[in-house]
């Protein structure tokens, strides 16, 4: 009688301490959470996360706080994200896909696309490999290949070792010998192509500032689908290449997070899309569309583009070097 009666009290407690469990689970966030980007304050990525944050205090109930941590393309906030231990109210506003995708094939990360969960996605990335006004070949992306066969030494304003294998990818398939220049992001590629000291180059969302005045035209989308502000433009694919090099901002947190965490996470995500302040500010200022993708499909994506760079790179033979 006495061993059932301390197993009856065994029972309730554990059951009163899962309803706790559960009960924490569902007032999801019980503090303060901050998102993390991992760029520096004034780029795309910043100016988007400070609105997307405000956005969704109010939907959270708590102040959701931005801090900066940039370095290595967003390596360095990824890598410190794999040993927080707050379930799900620190998190990571991934400016680029490239950084999960790619560099864990291409280079000596930390981590792995296996170390964190997918809350969502809401924003597609508008990449573009972009030229300039006035150019002997126009602006279209069959006339330029036809005169970079012709005038070999064309020069391609690189930014980093992914838009340099997708180049020299390029350049295999079409016969191309282009002069490869090295610049430090959109700020180092910008005058190059505007002055015409270099051709056509790759650009990360720099050619957005230029959708107006028209100095900064869009050769090829390299988005799944045609640039939002640069209709006329072909992806990779409809110009003849078959590599996957769409791109989406995507909220990741801590493989351990809990799912009600994670879901209560997406839900007030999925309501950012849809508010009036968050689609001004990607769509009529930064440019890029509001793509809301829940967790298995934004998961399914970002391992299938993570095989296609892998392959990518076995192919080519690991990532090209500068001359």
């Amino acid at each position: 009688m006495k061993m059932t009666t301390i197993g009856t009290a065994v029972l309730a407690a554990s059951m009163a301490f899962g309803a706790a469990g559960m009960a924490q689970a569902d007032d999801f966030p019980t503090k303060p959470l901050t998102l993390v980007v991992g760029f520096a304050a004034g780029g795309s990525t910043d100016i988007q996360a400070r609105v997307l944050a405000n956005v969704l205090e109010e939907n959270l109930g708590q102040p959701v706080n931005v801090v900066n941590q940039p370095g290595a393309g967003g390596a360095v906030s990824l890598t410190r994200l794999m040993n927080n231990q707050d379930e799900g109210h620190t998190f990571v506003y991934a400016g680029t896909n490239g950084t999960l995708t790619f560099a864990p094939h291409a280079h000596d990360t930390d981590f792995t696309l296996d170390d964190f969960r997918y809350v969502a996605s809401i924003t597609t990335v508008q990449h573009a490999i972009v030229t300039g006004e006035n150019r002997p070949f126009g602006d279209s992306w069959e006339d330029l290949v036809e005169y970079a066969r012709e005038n070999p030494g064309t020069s391609y304003a690189t930014q980093h070792a992914l838009d340099r294998l997708v180049i020299e990818y390029i350049m295999e398939q079409e016969g191309l010998d282009l002069r490869i220049v090295p610049t430090s992001g959109g700020g180092g590629m910008a005058p190059l192509i505007l002055s015409g000291d270099v051709d056509f180059g790759y650009s990360g969302g720099t050619h957005s500032g230029y959708a107006e005045t028209g100095e900064m035209p869009v050769l090829l989308s390299m988005d799944g689908e045609r640039l939002f502000a640069f209709p006329d433009a072909p992806t990779v694919m409809e110009a003849g290449y078959d590599i996957d090099t769409s791109d989406f901002r995507v909220v990741v947190v801590p493989k351990n997070t809990p799912d009600a965490h994670v879901e209560r996470l997406a839900e007030a995500l999925e309501a950012a899309t849809q508010d009036e302040r968050f689609i001004e500010i990607t769509e009529e200022r930064i440019l890029m569309p509001v793509h809301f993708r829940g967790e298995e499909e934004a998961t399914e994506l970002l391992y299938a583009q993570s095989e296609n760079y892998r392959e990518l790179l076995e192919r080519m033979g690991g990532v090209p070097e500068d001359d």
